[in-house]
């Protein structure tokens, strides 16, 4: 966890939060990534102004943060594309069995006190958790 400063962390987790609490709150709508692509090509057309809001904006914070002088960590993908395919397609199959994803369980339907969502999110932390162990411990990641 190289550069993890708690100040960035807390003001991130505040703004992800206050980003859910206002869809909620002003469409009644959910935060949950998946939910929010997975509709943008079935949508009603009056639906998908905000769908496409909500994602320029995720997309844009990273940008306007940088050019406001803040530190944008970069990355090196390790992986093979093929890799990355199969992954980004398990992940998508994965949101769509669970019906939801972490941000919609995690942070949208935990502070809903949501049963489903609790249980959805312990078998999304169990099964990191365990990926994370054989990677590193049983196969030598």
């Amino acid at each position: 966890m190289n550069g993890f400063t708690p100040a960035h962390a807390l003001i991130g987790g505040a703004l992800i939060g206050a980003a859910a609490a206002v869809l909620w709150l002003g469409l009644g709508r959910i935060a949950g990534i998946s939910g929010i692509v997975g509709g943008l090509m079935t949508a009603a057309r009056g639906d998908r102004g905000w769908r496409l809001a909500f994602l320029a904006g995720v997309m844009a914070v990273p940008v306007i943060y940088r050019l406001a002088g803040g530190l944008v960590p970069t990355g090196e993908l390790v992986a093979s594309p093929t890799l990355v395919i199969v992954g980004g397609l398990l992940v998508g199959l994965g949101t769509r069995l669970g019906g939801g994803c972490t941000s919609g369980h995690g942070v949208c339907g935990l502070a809903r006190l949501s049963p489903r969502s609790a249980t959805a999110t312990g078998v999304f932390m169990a099964v990191a958790a365990l990926t994370v162990f054989l990677h590193r411990h049983v196969l030598g990641g």
